[in-house]
């Protein structure tokens, strides 16, 4: 792993709890890696502490096999060869372009400085533009600029804090999907912090969801919406609720009982040994589909257009809520009665009442 993380914490001084608790990562050379969370959940310190910005208080960061943060060592950010990209772009509003983007090149001689700005800004989209002034660009444009220079240097790991966090939704979505495309030209192996779960899925490789300090699971993004290994990673993740079921066995074969019915032919059924036990089972919106032909009714409670889709919440006559992906043609009013069925093709049930580390009941399909 060119990336390494054991056993790592952060504890500050005063503090009842460490910011960043025991977390183990790895990261391959070349590789993306996305940390995910609400506010407070300990990403920025761990990637401080990557950066070296942070001591540790237990545990090992490695980069490139090399040990640089430890309780025993730690070696100055400077001298990482780490590359970093903040959410205020953080560019010298007095120097241009091409200034901004050698600012770490100071030891090359002047021709091979200027080949290198002028390969950086072809590989984020900018060429030509190192006599302009940052006030000049667009905030994207200022974004691809910090990207240029975080680069130029070749770190052997670049860094990002929340780095489109300053501009609007539409151009956040573009960039995000331009930026996996310029860190896998560049070959770089990155580690991105954002909040924002469309930007993670669109830019890592792998990502981990974290919570009070801990990283409660370290995958892929289909991983974690259809197999989360925790009841906060499938709260957070995506659109669902928690819904009261019971599990029985019909003919040799575990059934699930929940507010829109009997679940049967599961692929991923839970083990006979949790029949009879109350829990709660995840519905997805993509796992409840509209069907007015469908005997379960519910009414509209709260409708939100997302252009080809509705993302309606939904009440049932037993007064549970789920949530339903709904093509836009299908424009219904809110306190509408409509029918719907479910299609779960992913069973993910937890204990009723399960903390957020609460690992799911059901076994996964293979």
């Amino acid at each position: 792993m060119h990336l390494e993380l054991s056993g790592l914490s952060v504890q500050y001084r005063g503090q009842p709890r460490p910011a960043v608790d025991g977390v183990s990562l790895g990261l391959p050379a070349g590789g993306i890696g996305v940390l995910i969370g609400p506010s407070g959940c300990g990403k920025t310190t761990l990637l401080r502490a990557v950066a070296g910005l942070e001591r540790a208080s237990a545990g090992e960061i490695r980069i490139s096999r090399e040990v640089v943060e430890s309780p025993t060592v730690h070696v100055a950010p400077e001298v990482r060869h780490i590359g970093m990209v903040f959410q205020d772009y953080a560019l010298f509003p007095h120097l241009d372009v091409g200034r901004n983007v050698g600012f770490g090149l100071g030891k090359l001689p002047a021709g091979e400085r200027a080949d290198r700005i002028a390969q950086v800004l072809a590989l984020v989209g900018l060429p030509g533009l190192e006599r302009r002034m940052p006030h000049e660009l667009s905030g994207g444009q200022q974004q691809r600029v910090a990207l240029a220079r975080a680069l130029a240097p070749r770190p052997r790991l670049l860094l990002l804090d929340e780095p489109f966090s300053n501009l609007d939704v539409e151009l956040r979505e573009r960039l995000a999907h331009e930026l996996r495309a310029i860190l896998k030209a560049a070959q770089a192996t990155a580690l991105f912090v954002t909040h924002d779960q469309l930007e993670a899925f669109a830019i890592g490789d792998a990502i981990g969801v974290m919570h009070q300090g801990r990283l409660h699971q370290w995958d892929d993004a289909y991983t974690l919406y259809h197999r989360p290994a925790t009841r906060f990673v499938a709260d957070f993740i995506g659109h669902g609720v928690f819904a009261p079921a019971t599990l029985r066995e019909v003919d040799g074969q575990v059934v699930v009982d929940t507010p829109l019915g009997a679940l049967t032919d599961l692929e991923n059924c839970p083990l006979p040994s949790t029949v009879g036990r109350a829990c709660e089972i995840l519905l997805r919106a993509d796992d409840i589909v509209h069907d007015d032909a469908a005997p379960v009714k519910a009414q509209i409670v709260r409708k939100a257009f997302r252009g080809s889709e509705f993302l309606y919440t939904l009440r049932l006559s037993s007064g549970d809520t789920v949530m339903a992906h709904v093509p836009s043609h299908h424009d219904h009013k809110v306190g509408e009665w409509i029918g719907i069925r479910p299609e779960v093709d992913h069973v993910v049930t937890f204990e009723r009442g399960a903390g957020a580390a609460a690992p799911p009941m059901a076994p996964y399909p293979t």
